[in-house]
């Protein structure tokens, strides 16, 4: 199937360099080889190298393609080390000929920064797993939803829907992610305790993250516990999100919240809670990613607390401006009195209680209470 950004990405390429990032095996080598049956234009040909193979890296750096190769196509160049100043290079004296597509599992707008910023060069797309905007043919909203609560959204787990087999090819991305992306790009060395220190951010969805809770608890420095943060957020792990404050009266400056773009990846026990915020927290990023290299605008995704305790899981900013509030319940169909409250006094465009489970939604003014299936069956 094609996904969502790929019409997208070919209609920029015409245009500019394409830079594409995302998590490690979220399909970003299946979009790359679509765009090479398809094609910019007609009769035209084109060539794929991945960064990894030998093979493929001294034919790219010794540039041996041809003319009438019109795409070309880099996957993971950014662990080159002068990536930047190459792909610039080539960009600059061949940019008549070629079209150039750059794919990454490491945040690409990150490993950009320093020299030559190739501003004004490149757009750049971010390709997220299946989620209930984009399901396969075949598969309905219902079922869709199952397996994102089950095995995660990754397209191989996703599409296999074997909970045994995903849990091996989750532990698999995991060794991979940690040994090789974070080891090489982020120069991290404590590998092992660095495992204990995700292990502990999966215990903690949906709650708030005292990084010197955990730093003290693996025996680590603060500084170290929020580094490595970061490091996992650039390799597209886990995404933090932190509290709304401006124009909040009596808001709290509170720790983050962490959440993580494979669904499975969170600890349950007994309580699906987590797992369902999780859930939200991932499509909203893909939404709200999708809009933002789509269309340009700024979109920023926040939570709010205040003194009194009253909390709203998630709110959306649209260039610095609230558009949405959004509430997660367990079958819990009556409105929220912390999204109400919160509601009154920002004066959102919506405010919105998704439920698992619901079976019709309720409008009430701009107050809405609707299912994820609902809420989530268009992309944006």
């Amino acid at each position: 199937m094609k996904r969502y950004v790929t019409m997208h990405i070919r209609e920029d390429l015409k245009k500019k360099m394409v830079f594409m990032g995302g998590p490690r095996q979220s399909g970003k080598t299946t979009v790359a080889r679509d765009l090479l049956k398809g094609q910019i234009s007609a009769n035209s040909g084109g060539a794929y190298f991945n960064w990894d193979s030998d093979r493929d890296r001294k034919i790219a750096l010794k540039e041996n393609w041809s003319d009438d190769q019109e795409l070309l196509i880099f996957d993971e160049l950014h662990k080159f080390r002068r990536w930047k100043t190459w792909i610039k290079g080539l960009y600059d004296t061949n940019d008549a000929k070629h079209k150039f597509l750059v794919t990454g599992s490491a945040r690409l707008d990150v490993y950009k920064r320093g020299g030559d910023s190739l501003l004004g060069r490149y757009h750049y797309w971010r390709l997220h797993p299946f989620c209930l905007a984009e399901l396969p043919a075949g598969i309905s909203a219902k079922e869709g939803l199952q397996r994102l609560m089950s095995v995660g959204g990754f397209p191989e787990p996703f599409l296999d829907a074997n909970e045994r087999d995903a849990r091996r090819w989750r532990r698999d991305r995991t060794d991979r992610i940690l040994r090789e992306d974070v080891r090489d790009l982020e120069s991290i060395k404590e590998i092992t305790t660095l495992d204990l220190f995700l292990d502990a951010l999966k215990t903690r969805v949906g709650g708030l993250v005292t990084l010197s809770n955990i730093a003290n608890d693996i025996q680590i420095s603060p500084t170290t516990a929020k580094k490595w943060l970061e490091a996992l957020e650039n390799m597209y792990m886990c995404f933090a999100i932190f509290p709304l404050t401006h124009k909040i009266a009596r808001a709290v400056k509170k720790p983050p919240k962490v959440f993580f773009f494979d669904n499975a990846d969170v600890t349950v026990d007994k309580d699906e809670g987590p797992r369902f915020e999780n859930l939200v927290a991932s499509h909203l990023l893909k939404r709200l990613h999708f809009l933002e290299d789509r269309d340009g605008f700024r979109y920023k995704l926040h939570y709010i607390r205040d003194k009194e305790g009253r909390e709203v899981d998630f709110a959306i900013l649209k260039d610095g401006k609230l558009e949405e509030l959004i509430e997660v319940k367990l079958g819990d169909d009556s409105p929220s009195r912390s999204l109400l409250y919160f509601a009154e006094r920002l004066k959102p465009k919506k405010a919105v209680q998704i439920v698992l489970g619901l079976k019709q939604s309720k409008l009430k003014g701009s107050y809405l209470i609707t299912s994820p299936e609902e809420y989530f069956k268009v992309l944006g």
